[in-house]
């Protein structure tokens, strides 16, 4: 620096110290009031409004979409298009650890490079166009996030990687050449630096333009209040039925290992819905209870249901049986009663109720002599006893057992005993399901409307 420059600075600053007050301590002393005040204010509001506890992480859960916080969204998206490079693109390190470390680095040395002792903007272009172009980059990467790097790959790299990375070498090049060869190539910097961040911020507004909707992720998370209670019926259905019943009643249980003959108390009274909140109720689904042979169904702790699922099976509970809340209308999947003289069909009478009273056991699976309930044509063909039902045949060995009837095996002369096994089916279910067998078990609806003595209107089918 000459001479006369730091004689010219060292005057401008003394003027500003008789103007101003000094760093030392005034400005500091300042800052250290201002940053006390925060924290102090940052301590209240944690003791007396807190922060809600978030639930534990569950890797297993397969509804829950990892997402950084929007603040990051440009470094996840520079790591994915870094990974689209054949070659450097397997080789992590780089752009996990050196090229962030790269980044911040240059921060530290830009003075070094820069060493403009001009204050002005105009003649800090270097500074200002790196620091504009790499701004503009982390707004364009922002942008991009969403957008998986399979869709229009070409202008995604251009935009994230290839036009700032050519701008960076750009501007430094033409700062050494300023100082070997050329005096005055700011205008050249400035023109480097908006032309590059038009072309970064047209790329990614074209890339938002022309991609297409994204689909729809393959595990559906129920979000209102009658998705969540629906599916949690279908989740009780299948998982819970078989030793606490369909209503929640409990009983004696039958056909369930290490629970053969077990007394199930009922958990549809207001003894269980009143003392268990929500949280004890999820807590006890996914950890289960050893004591009293109930397996974890947490999926963290070797069962099927994921966090979002007790959720739903949760709210199911607490709206089926809890009289203090008021379920809302069409929420639960209810079994269509049947009009007079009207047949029932498998898509809308049959399906719902095996749903409910069967397909916990009769299911892939479990121990049912491999007699499975959860399609039409397995209740009419599977078994090893098939076939359990035949059109038009009263004495069908399913009519005997929901009868309360025991049946025989044929191949193993073993007797079956009635179905369900802990609580028959009321009394209107068992004369439904036998004039479906009776009508030859039709499938839909226009099926069984032509089956009728006299028409009736065809009902929706159960969702």
């Amino acid at each position: 620096m000459k001479d006369d420059t730091k004689k010219s600075i060292l005057e401008k600053y003394k003027i500003a110290l008789l103007r101003g007050e000094r760093f030392w301590p005034d400005s500091i002393y300042k800052d250290l009031v201002m940053a006390l005040a925060i924290f102090v204010v940052l301590i209240m509001l944690a003791t007396f409004i807190g922060v809600p506890v978030e639930p534990k992480a569950d890797p297993s859960d397969t509804a829950y979409i990892p997402k950084p916080e929007w603040y990051f969204l440009f470094l996840f998206k520079f790591l994915a298009l870094y990974g689209q490079i054949p070659v450097l693109g397997k080789i992590e390190w780089i752009s996990t650890a050196l090229i962030p470390g790269l980044a911040v680095g240059l921060l530290f040395i830009l003075p070094l490079i820069d060493r403009n002792p001009a204050r002005a903007y105009s003649r800090r272009v270097l500074a200002l166009a790196v620091m504009g172009v790499f701004l503009v980059s982390v707004v364009t990467l922002t942008m991009l996030a969403n957008i998986p790097t399979t869709i229009l790959p070409l202008l995604q790299f251009l935009a994230g990687l290839a036009v700032p990375g050519l701008a960076f070498l750009l501007l430094f090049g033409l700062s050494l050449l300023a100082k070997r060869a050329v005096r005055k190539v700011g205008h050249a910097q400035i023109w480097v630096a908006g032309v590059a961040s038009l072309v970064m911020i047209g790329l990614s507004l074209a890339v938002l333009a022309l991609a297409p909707p994204t689909e729809a992720t393959e595990t559906q998370v129920a979000g209102t209040l009658p998705e969540k209670i629906s599916q949690g019926q279908d989740l009780y259905s299948i998982n819970c039925v078989e030793c606490h019943g369909a209503d929640g009643e409990g009983g004696i249980i039958k056909g369930v290992e290490g629970l053969e003959d077990f007394n199930m108390k009922a958990i549809h009274s207001q003894d269980e819905m009143y003392t268990r909140d929500d949280r004890t109720l999820a807590d006890i689904i996914a950890y289960g209870q050893p004591n009293l042979g109930m397996q974890p169904f947490g999926k963290t702790y070797g069962g099927v249901l994921s966090p979002s699922e007790i959720d739903s099976l949760v709210t199911y509970l607490r709206y089926s049986w809890d009289d203090r809340v008021e379920l809302p209308a069409g929420a639960i999947s209810s079994i269509p009663a049947l009009a007079a003289n009207e047949v029932p069909s498998w898509d809308v009478h049959i399906q719902p109720l095996t749903k409910r009273y069967c397909v916990s056991c009769h299911r892939a699976g479990k121990t049912n002599n491999n007699y499975l309930e959860t399609t039409y044509e397995e209740m009419l063909n599977s078994g090893d006893n098939a076939p359990v039902i035949s059109a038009g045949d009263p004495n069908s060995l399913l009519l005997q057992l929901i009868n309360g009837q025991e049946g025989t095996d044929p191949k193993t002369g073993k007797t079956i005993r009635q179905m369900p096994p802990t609580k028959l089916l009321s009394q209107q279910y068992i004369d439904m399901l036998t004039s479906w067998v009776l009508a030859g078990m039709p499938r839909t609806a226009e099926e069984a409307a032509a089956k009728s003595p006299t028409p009736v209107p065809s009902p929706t089918p159960n969702p």
